[in-house]
């Protein structure tokens, strides 16, 4: 069974500190569905062509089926509710090789 992944990029902050809240839950809510973050907040990043130097956050499940059912889970909607204004994102989730 091939693995889930979160992928989440980050264009535009205005004020990172007002991510606590959704961090906070979203945490949360990936620890209950079994994900595992390989990369967030202050992991070392090379952009290269059309990237953008700013915070990437990479969370692993076991597989896409997971990966899915958290992002749709009650508790990441509680997490995504709690998303302030002032920030762009790109989320995906992607199927493991």
């Amino acid at each position: 069974m091939s693995k889930g992944y979160w992928v989440s990029v980050y264009p535009t902050i205005e004020d990172p500190a007002r991510l606590d809240g959704y961090n906070r839950l979203a945490g949360r809510a990936v620890a209950a569905m079994g994900g595992r973050v390989l990369a967030s907040v202050g992991s070392r990043i090379e952009a290269y062509e059309a990237g953008i130097a700013e915070r990437v956050v990479l969370i692993e499940f076991d597989s896409f089926e997971q990966a899915v059912a958290a992002r749709e889970s009650a508790a990441y909607q509680e997490a995504l509710a709690a998303l302030p204004d002032g920030f762009e994102r790109d989320f995906r989730v992607v199927e493991g090789l």
